[in-house]
């Protein structure tokens, strides 16, 4: 407990600070025990879903021709692949379902505008090539 008669002349401030920090120091020594086994789990499984979903944009870009359906595969796992990665890495999955709808909504209709913009820009280039 702090007492008054640490203030007595003759000690220095750096004596009353080390009285005073003396008398909140931990009675008994700080617990050493195992370090926890690290959780890398998870950091696996997500690249193991990258990597599949990576694999298959290789497998779509080799086999498809050309077309607004094949472009529009690669947009949606794209954004596929960043949704993993924001809800792993940024820990979005771990939020509540109105800060996770905020985020989906918005990009699925972005994905939406995306997948109009290329149909309506296949169509003009059709149209004047």
């Amino acid at each position: 407990m702090f007492s008054y008669r640490l203030f007595r002349p003759g000690y220095s401030f750096i004596q009353l600070l080390s009285t005073i920090m003396a008398h909140h120091a931990p009675e008994h020594p700080a617990h050493t025990g195992e370090i926890a086994k690290p959780n890398t789990a998870w950091i696996w499984k997500t690249f193991w879903v990258i990597t599949a979903i990576t694999a298959l944009e290789f497998v779509i870009a080799f086999v498809m021709p050309a077309s607004t359906l094949r472009n529009s595969i690669f947009i949606i796992l794209t954004i596929c692949k960043a949704f993993f990665i924001v809800a792993e890495f940024m820990h979005l999955k771990h939020e509540t379902k109105g800060l996770i709808w905020t985020i989906l909504i918005p990009m699925s209709l972005l994905i939406w505008l995306l997948v109009a913009l290329i149909t309506e820009g296949n169509a003009i280039h059709n149209a004047i090539f």
